[in-house]
C-alpha cells in the first residue's frame, strides 16, 4: 500500500531532510513544557510506555520549537507487542490485503504517477528488545514520466490493531541517477519505530509517523473521522483526515480511507497525490473487456508503424485506438485513469494526425500504460507488470533512439524496480536471462554509453516478450 508522503509533494514542501548524524545537532531537551506525565501510584500498573522525547523539537528554519502536541494527547507512547505483524488488516492502512495502488495527480505543474506495490519478501527488524517481522512495500514515482523516487517501506501490525513504521530505504533520483538517500532510516539503528494509523482513530489524536527529530519527523493530528470521500469505484465510507506537522513548520493534509491506507495528499488547486486504483479493492469480476486488449494492441501498432514511418498503418490503428476507447468510456470508468487515458489518446491523435513520428511513438506508449492501468481492475498484478515491463524496455528504444543518457538512465533503473516486483514468479532460468540483461543495460547507462543501450534494448524487449508467470 501506499507510503506517507513521497514523491514530488515531499520535496515540493521544503522540507530538508538531514542525516541521522546530525540529529542530535537539532533537537534539544532544554525547553519546558507538557511533554512527559511524573509516574505516580496511579500509573504503577499501567501499561509500559515509551519515552514521548524531547519537548521541544527544532524547526529546520531556525531555532524555534515545533508547535508539538502534548504528550498527554499523543496515543503513540504504549509499547507495542507483535504477535502476527506481517497480517496488517488496518481498514486505514491494510497493507498486507492491497497487492498494488495506483495515485496521479500534479506537482510543479507536472503530471505525477507512483505506484504503491506489495513485495513478496519480508524483513526482520530489531527495535525494542523485539525482532519483529515486517511486510515490505515499494514506493515508485515519475515525475514528468521520469523517475523520481523509489522507497522500500516496513510496516508491522501491533497485536491492538495499530500499525508501525518501521523504517524505509529511500532513493532520490536526478536526471536517471541516485542523487541522494536522504530520507533513509531504520528502527533500533537510527531511532525509534513510529505509529503509522492507530487501531481506532479519534479526533484529536496525536501520533508520530516518522519520530527521530532533526532527521525525520511528522506528527499528526487527527481532524475529522466518519467522512465519505469519491473513490475511483464510488464513494467510499469511514474516512479520516489528518493534518500532517512537519519539521519546517508547515503543515499538510491528508485522506485515509478504508481499502485504500493512504488516499491522498495535498489539493487538486495545488500539488496532489491521490488514489487512483486500489486493487483488489476496486477490481472487477471477469477477463479485461475486449476494448481495452484492442487498445493495447492498436497502440503498439502505431508505436511500430511510427517507427517505420508507415504513416497509413499508423493512422488506421490510432482510429481504432479512439474508437475502442469510445466504446470503452460509456461505460463506468475511474475518473482520474478515464481523464488519464482521454489525454493520452488526444495526444496520440494530435502526433498522427501531423504526420509526428517520434512524438506518435510516445504518445503511443502513453495510451497503452493507461489501458494498463484500467486492465488491473480485471487482471493479476503480475499479469500486469509483465507487459508495463515491456513497455519500458519499447521506451528504451525511444530515449537511445534520441540520444538521451539521463532517460536511457532513468529507464534502467525503472525497469530494475518493476523486475523486483514479478522477478520471484518467472522460472528460474528464465529469470537469470533477464537478469543478465539487465545488469548489461545498467552497465551501458551508467557510462552513459548509448550505442550499447542501444544494442541492448532490442534484446531485453524480445526476451520480456517470452515471460510467462509460473
Amino acid at each position: 500500500m501506499r507510503s506517507h508522503g513521497k514523491g514530488p509533494i515531499r520535496r515540493l514542501r521544503g522540507r530538508t531532510l538531514l542525516t541521522i548524524g546530525l540529529a542530535a545537532a537539532l533537537v534539544t531537551s532544554a525547553c519546558t513544557g507538557s511533554g512527559g506525565d511524573s509516574a505516580g501510584p496511579e500509573k504503577s500498573a499501567a501499561p509500559a510506555t515509551m519515552d514521548p522525547g524531547p519537548t521541544c523539537v527544532k524547526s529546520e528554519k531556525g531555532d524555534s520549537c515545533l508547535p508539538i502536541a502534548p504528550a498527554g494527547k499523543r496515543v503513540d507512547l504504549l509499547k507495542p507487542s507483535f504477535s502476527n505483524p506481517t497480517s496488517i488488516t488496518n481498514r486505514l492502512h491494510p497493507t498486507s490485503e492491497v497487492d498494488q495502488t495506483l495515485y496521479l495527480g500534479s506537482a510543479d505543474g507536472e503530471p505525477f504517477r507512483s505506484e504503491v506495490t506489495l513485495l513478496p519478501e519480508t524483513k526482520t527488524i530489531e527495535w525494542n528488545g523485539q525482532r519483529v517481522t515486517t511486510v515490505v512495500s515499494q514506493y515508485l514515482a515519475f515525475a514528468g514520466g521520469r523517475i523520481q523516487e523509489v522507497a522500500l517501506d516496513w510496516y508491522a501490525q501491533a497485536d491492538d490493531g495499530s500499525v508501525w513504521y518501521l523504517g524505509e530505504d529511500v532513493f532520490n533520483y536526478e536526471d536517471g541517477v541516485v542523487a541522494d538517500t536522504e530520507g533513509t532510516w531504520l528502527a533500533g539503528k537510527d531511532g525509534p519505530a513510529a505509529m503509522i494509523m492507530p487501531a481506532n482513530p479519534k479526533v484529536g489524536d496525536v501520533y508520530r509517523p516518522e519520530n527521530i527529530p532533526g532527521a525525520v519527523f511528522e506528527e499528526v493530528t487527527v481532524a475529522s473521522t466518519g467522512q465519505t470521500v469519491p473513490g475511483p469505484a464510488g464513494p467510499v465510507r469511514g474516512a479520516i483526515e489528518v493534518s500532517e506537522l512537519h519539521m519546517d513548520a508547515g503543515r499538510e493534509a491528508k485522506v485515509f480511507a478504508p481499502g485504500y491506507g493512504e488516499f491522498s495528499t495535498g489539493n487538486p488547486a495545488g500539488d496532489l497525490e491521490a488514489a487512483a486504483l486500489a486493487v483488489p479493492t476496486d477490481a472487477l469480476p471477469g477477463p479485461a473487456p475486449a476494448q481495452l486488449t484492442s487498445i493495447s494492441a492498436a497502440a503498439l501498432t502505431v508505436f511500430d508503424a511510427a517507427g517505420r514511418e508507415d504513416r497509413t498503418g499508423g493512422a488506421a490503428a490510432q482510429k481504432a485506438v479512439q474508437q475502442a476507447w469510445q466504446a470503452y468510456r460509456s461505460g463506468q470508468v475511474p475518473q482520474m485513469l478515464g481523464k488519464q487515458m482521454s489525454a493520452a489518446v488526444a495526444a496520440l491523435t494530435a502526433a498522427v494526425t501531423a504526420e509526428a513520428p517520434e512524438e506518435a511513438r510516445q504518445a503511443a506508449l502513453d495510451v497503452a500504460r493507461a489501458s494498463l492501468d484500467l486492465r488491473l481492475r480485471h487482471q493479476p498484478v503480475i499479469e500486469i507488470d509483465l507487459p508495463r515491463l515491456a513497455l519500458w524496455a519499447r521506451q528504451l528504444l525511444i530515449d537511445t533512439a534520441a540520444e538521451e543518457p539521463g532517460d536511457i538512465a532513468g529507464d534502467a533503473e525503472t525497469l530494475k524496480w518493476i523486475w523486483a516486483r514479478v522477478r520471484h514468479a518467472m522460472e528460474p532460468a528464465a529469470a537469470a536471462r533477464v537478469d543478465a540483461q539487465l545488469r548489461d543495460l545498467q552497465g551501458a547507462a551508467q557510462k552513459r554509453n548509448v550505442a550499447a543501450a542501444a544494442k541492448a534494448a532490442p534484446l531485453l524487449l524480445e526476451t520480456l516478450g517470452t515471460l510467462r508467470p509460473r
